[in-house]
């Protein structure tokens, strides 16, 4: 599963800056594969779905910060918990019932986006 960041958001960025894989973002904020990632030029999704990396995507939400799902391995493999939820103040970064994924896909998430 990833996280996802609630509307009970107080914006106060703490989360923002511990997440490894870049994956949160301020309200409002247009976001990249790219970004702290290894991902650059065409990246390939495996179902048919191609897409640059480098290319802008459109703001999740634009009045609270937000994890980008595709984005985010719940830490797993940097660390022994998400580090957004370790650090808000508000306990506003919580599981997505809507994105599931087991630790090997997470891991396997985390060598796409920093493959060497």
């Amino acid at each position: 599963m990833a996280i996802k960041i609630t509307d009970e958001c107080i914006n106060c960025g703490a989360c923002e800056p511990e997440c490894p894989n870049n994956a949160i973002y301020d309200a409002g904020a247009a976001w990249r594969f790219s970004d702290g990632t290894n991902l650059r030029g065409l990246i390939d999704f495996g179902d048919g779905t191609n897409l640059n990396a480098e290319e802008a995507q459109s703001a999740i939400s634009d009045e609270v910060y937000y994890i980008v799902s595709d984005k985010c391995t719940e830490c797993v493999g940097f660390h022994d918990e998400p580090q957004c939820a370790a650090v808000c103040p508000v306990d506003c970064c919580v599981d997505d019932e809507d994105v599931r994924e087991t630790r090997e896909e997470l891991l396997a998430k985390k060598a796409w986006l920093h493959v060497e």
